[in-house]
């Protein structure tokens, strides 16, 4: 039998682990303790409708619509629109310094820096998909990330990653309404 003290013990970090867990998961928005004034961020996200393509042995995969979104360190925005290969639109616009504070504050209080580079594989069945890419630069690090959309592989998705184009496919929206 288990001496009581042992379980006690043993106890301990469990209920230091969950006293530190339910604050963050109860939190409803990220701190922005963390973002210093001299933070540099800029981020290139990348949207892909994708369809695949086949020729007898092979396949390919092909892009109905491309779009891309460059967000600069000061809130300048840059949209590019392509459909089949041809330049639908260029629109520059600007987001407000709470949003950009918002992203950052997503990127940097989340640890979504060192995030590990694992690849997405595609089912076998998946005709049509949505590829993302995003590319943050934040203070001189620099990481990209490729993932599809979670109906189009059987791995785990991250939820920051999501939470980020969440975000990330809001703002396009805003851009293009």
């Amino acid at each position: 039998m288990v001496k009581p003290i042992i379980l006690a013990i043993g106890s301990i970090p469990v209920i230091l682990a969950i006293l530190i867990v339910i604050p963050m998961v109860t939190m409803e928005e990220i701190p922005t303790s963390a973002i210093n004034s001299y933070d540099k961020i800029q981020i290139e996200f990348t949207k892909h409708d994708l369809r695949v393509v086949s020729f007898g042995v092979t396949e390919k995969s092909v892009a109905d619509m491309t779009q891309v979104l460059i967000i600069d360190n000061n809130g300048d925005v840059q949209y590019t629109e392509v459909k089949d290969g041809v330049n639908q639109s260029l629109v520059k616009s600007s987001i407000s310094n709470e949003q950009l504070q918002k992203l950052t504050a997503m990127i940097k209080e989340t640890g979504f820096m060192s995030i590990p580079k694992e690849s997405f594989p595609i089912k076998e069945d998946v005709e049509s998909y949505t590829k993302f890419t995003v590319k943050i630069t934040l203070n001189d690090a620099r990481t990209q990330i490729f993932w599809p959309e979670q109906d189009a592989t059987e791995k785990f998705i991250p939820p920051i990653v999501t939470a980020v184009e969440s975000e990330l496919v809001d703002i396009i929206s805003k851009i293009t309404e």
